[in-house]
């Protein structure tokens, strides 16, 4: 009878050990060069540390509307979610995403700052943990655009000089603030501009000029993809995209820096999850936005850490072996006339906007 006993108390730790190093957890992003940074930077050490399985799910440019849906079915199967700093702010408004305090739930940094201060202006709002600074900008064929290579953002709208199609995203940010700038607004008044019905059509009568040479896209990875085919002879994507297609492909593809939009990425954890999936959700973004980690992530793409400390660390990419700093959208050289995003902004207009912007398209 005891010998029966100790035999079912060891398969019993047996198989609890076996669930513990089982335990998986599904950390949504953008895909392509941008999630394989995560994985070498902080995925596959935080998995190596605790023998937990990292589940990638690629949904983040729904992150929005499926959050939305899992909280109304009281079903939330994500555990942490990487977004833009604007729809953070949705998610936490519509308490969709657990607040943080960030002196006690993220690690300080190596310089022996408190998270707080080493993040600073970057902590936009109460749920959002800042990952990286990127931008979206423009890339163009070297070999398709002639004799003068454009050096503005208003190419974009520019068909005689560059003819040939475009590809921009599939919805209004970015898209609307180009228009306006590129029909004569000054930079400072834009977002005033795109508050009035009067601006948002205008915004949408400019980009009507080009709309016959535009493909829509939807995945970071489209451009990129159009541009080595050559379907497009420029397009918008995320500057680390670009990156990857011009240093680590080899494609005939400059970058226009010209008003890159500077944005902010990070994570957000959902509410809604059991206190075990928080508890281990928390514990992996204290490991994956320390100091060393973010600087980890620059190895392997041209996004510049959210943290201050981490911007020393910076160094050669992991593979090409090429200095990275010049390659990042805060770069001085690059960062010359940049447009910075307004978060609050498209927080309170971007449903309203985005189903004018859809309208429209069909139009």
């Amino acid at each position: 009878m005891n010998l029966t006993k100790t035999l079912l108390a060891t398969t019993a730790l047996t198989v609890a050990a076996g669930a513990a190093n089982a335990e998986e957890m599904t950390i949504v992003s953008w895909g392509g060069a941008y999630s394989s940074s995560q994985q070498n930077a902080y995925h596959t050490p935080y998995s190596e540390k605790t023998g937990v399985k990292i589940i990638n799910d690629e949904s983040s440019a729904e992150a929005v509307s499926k959050l939305r849906a899992m909280n109304e079915a009281g079903n939330v199967t994500w555990d942490v979610v990487d977004v833009v700093a604007a729809d953070a702010l949705r998610l936490c408004d519509e308490g969709l995403a657990l607040e943080i305090d960030p002196d006690t739930q993220l690690a300080d940094g190596d310089d022996g700052s408190k998270a707080s201060e080493d993040f600073g202006d970057l902590l936009v709002g109460d749920c959002f943990i800042p990952q990286i600074v990127y931008s979206t900008t423009v890339g163009y064929r070297t070999d398709l655009v002639g004799d003068t290579a454009p050096t503005e953002i208003c190419a974009l709208f520019d068909t005689e000089t560059y003819p040939g199609k475009r590809s921009l995203e599939k919805r209004p940010i970015n898209n609307m603030e180009w228009a306006l700038l590129c029909d004569g607004v000054a930079k400072d008044d834009v977002y005033d501009v795109l508050e009035t019905d009067e601006g948002q059509q205008q915004a949408l009568d400019k980009l009507a000029t080009i709309k016959d040479d535009v493909v829509w896209w939807s995945a970071g990875a489209d451009t990129p993809q159009l541009l080595a085919d050559g379907e497009v002879i420029m397009g918008s994507t995320y500057n680390g995209r670009l990156f990857s297609l011009i240093e680590e492909q080899d494609q005939p593809v400059a970058m226009l820096w010209d008003a890159q939009v500077f944005d902010l990425d990070g994570w957000i954890i959902p509410t809604g999850l059991s206190p075990e999936r928080e508890a281990r959700a928390l514990d992996y973004i204290m490991f994956a936005t320390d100091t060393q980690r973010l600087a980890d992530q620059a190895k392997y793409i041209s996004y510049g850490p959210a943290r201050k400390s981490s911007a020393p660390l910076v160094g050669k990419h992991a593979e090409l072996g090429i200095e990275m700093a010049p390659h990042m959208p805060t770069d001085p050289a690059n960062a010359k006339n940049t447009f910075l995003y307004n978060y609050e902004f498209w927080a309170d207009y971007r449903d309203d906007i985005d189903a004018k912007f859809q309208a429209w398209l069909v139009q």
